[in-house]
């Protein structure tokens, strides 16, 4: 009963100054939508990034001349580096009993075409056929490239969603040809669609790695390594066994660091957690600059209700309110609004957020408790931080000047 008279004395108080309320919840709504926005965008990102090193695999790892560089001095150290040759593939594979599949991997960057139409700086990947059972990389239509293809050294290419979509998006692509920069390919294969949240992630071609050496040539940077293990369980093993064999072949002293990096899924996921750590801290600073700015404009417009309610404070106190219930009145006042706010601002954000990934980055993201939770916990801390002086203030009235206030 008493939370009931409360939230009706509140109610018709906000009803009262309806252009006051709303200017209250106005700027605690802009200060709430503008933190869950970027929290939004920021777990969606997140998340997106986790979706795209899912598709590894739990147990595949990755040996590379050079993985994560975090400093530019780093990284010229790692250029020093010898290149990781095609020769280490078959020492891997004879040497480490806990290593299920392994596939060399090449890039490039080349113009394809067909027929009078172009595209530029398509992603040209390459490896063995059992790549696909290494990564989980979905097909579409068609098939990818065979063991055959590899040893006879075939031109034929599986191809990204969008160069589909870029020049077959009406015809079946299947048997077609396709030029990968001077030399002419049979498409194959399609792959499903797979999205990025960083760059197109279906701008690509990939073939058999012997036709890429046959007319690209060796990389210049040597080859990296695509290794599964024979589980998650023994994957820690698989990559000490790894370990091993490279440093033997590369001939690193046993008290030198490896010349080489090996990455998993979650290590990569846990250098970009710390790489974007200061961003994602910085954007969340800088708009809850907003927050706080909705927080004045709070407490300025409760101290403007406590000043044209003063006779009706010391009405209520000569009829026996105490100063708690007078605190606990526009405390309740100040929460009710601010609440209010918090609910449009969590769904507000969580309107751009959506609509500004999905439209620049092709992202879908989903409300999570913890992001919720923080909206509404912001929103209630603004009314408990900012309303709660006026409130003091008004439950701190001298009942008798009260009365007498014009």
């Amino acid at each position: 009963m008493i939370f009931g008279a409360l939230f009706k004395i509140a109610i018709d108080a906000l009803w009262v100054n309806k252009l006051r309320s709303s200017l209250t919840l106005l700027g605690v709504m802009i200060g709430v939508t503008s933190v869950m926005t970027i929290i939004s965008a920021l777990e969606g990102m997140a998340q997106s990034v986790e979706d795209d090193l899912s598709t590894l695999g739990p147990a595949t790892f990755f040996v590379q001349k050079i993985g994560m560089a975090m400093s530019h001095e780093e990284f010229m150290k790692k250029l020093k580096r010898k290149p990781i040759e095609a020769e280490t593939v078959e020492l891997i594979s004879e040497g480490c009993d806990l290593v299920d599949k392994i596939s060399p991997r090449a890039y490039n960057q080349a113009t394809v075409k067909y027929r009078d139409n172009s595209l530029r700086r398509v992603t040209i990947k390459a490896g063995f056929a059992n790549l696909i059972d290494i990564i989980e990389l979905d097909v579409a239509n068609g098939r990818f490239h065979s063991y055959e293809d590899d040893i006879y050294r075939k031109s034929v290419v599986f191809i990204g969603h969008t160069i589909k979509e870029e020049f077959f998006s009406n015809i079946d692509p299947l048997g077609k040809t396709l030029k990968v920069g001077a030399k002419s390919y049979t498409v194959i294969g399609v792959a499903k669609e797979i999205g990025s949240t960083f760059g197109d992630a279906d701008n690509f071609v990939e073939i058999p790695l012997a036709a890429y050496t046959k007319q690209f040539g060796t990389p210049r940077r040597g080859l990296s390594l695509v290794i599964k293990a024979n589980s998650v369980a023994e994957l820690p093993d698989a990559m000490d066994q790894v370990r091993m064999v490279l440093r033997a072949q590369r001939h690193v002293p046993f008290n030198e660091e490896d010349d080489f990096d090996i990455l998993t899924a979650d290590s990569i996921l846990e250098m970009l957690n710390s790489i974007t750590k200061f961003i994602r801290l910085g954007l969340i600073g800088i708009s809850s600059i907003s927050v706080v700015v909705g927080g004045i404009v709070v407490m300025n417009i409760m101290m403007v209700a406590v000043s044209e309610r003063t006779r009706e404070i010391g009405i209520r106190k000569a009829l026996g309110a105490k100063q708690k219930h007078i605190l606990i009145q526009f405390l309740f006042e100040s929460l009710l609004v601010t609440f209010g706010g918090g609910l449009i601002g969590v769904l507000a954000g969580f309107i751009i957020a959506k609509a500004l990934l999905v439209s620049s980055m092709g992202m879908e993201i989903n409300p999570s408790v913890l992001a919720i939770s923080i909206g509404l916990g912001i929103s209630t801390g603004i009314g408990l931080i900012f309303g709660i002086y006026p409130a003091m203030k008004a439950a701190k009235l001298d009942p008798i000047k009260a009365l007498s206030y014009e």
